[in-house]
């Protein structure tokens, strides 16, 4: 079986998005739904911040062309991004990866609370070919 980088945060991860799921079910905002993924990863001692202001670079310029904010950073190795729509698509795994870029990280969860079932998808970043 392949060994998934960073499984021990992640499947603590999933587990709490999970219980959030159960409990509220879909259709809140997005923001609910982090204020209670926040008290689960605290509930389940992981260390976390929210919204950290990265900035972005294009090619050569010393000067940041903007600025973008995941919603989670946990214990400095794994990214959350939530959403609260009625199916993931393409242009949100391309988001996460781009902020995966932009931090730097290598794993990423991308976690949509607002289907019937809660959906996630863990998105691993080849720094090698970044």
């Amino acid at each position: 079986m392949e060994h998934l980088k960073h499984k021990d945060i992640t499947e603590k991860i999933i587990g709490a998005a999970f219980e959030v799921h159960k409990f509220l079910g879909n259709g809140f905002q997005e923001v609910i739904y982090q204020r209670a993924l926040a008290y689960e990863l605290q509930k389940a001692g992981l260390d976390f911040v929210r919204e950290i202001e990265q900035d972005i670079y294009y090619k050569d310029l010393d000067e940041p062309i903007g600025t973008r904010r995941a919603d989670f950073v946990v214990s400095g190795k794994v990214l959350i991004e939530t959403k609260a729509l009625i199916a993931l698509e393409d242009v949100h795994v391309a988001q996460t990866l781009n902020y995966l870029r932009a931090y730097k990280l290598e794993v990423g969860l991308l976690i949509n609370f607002g289907s019937k079932s809660m959906e996630f998808k863990r998105l691993v970043l080849n720094m090698r070919n970044k």
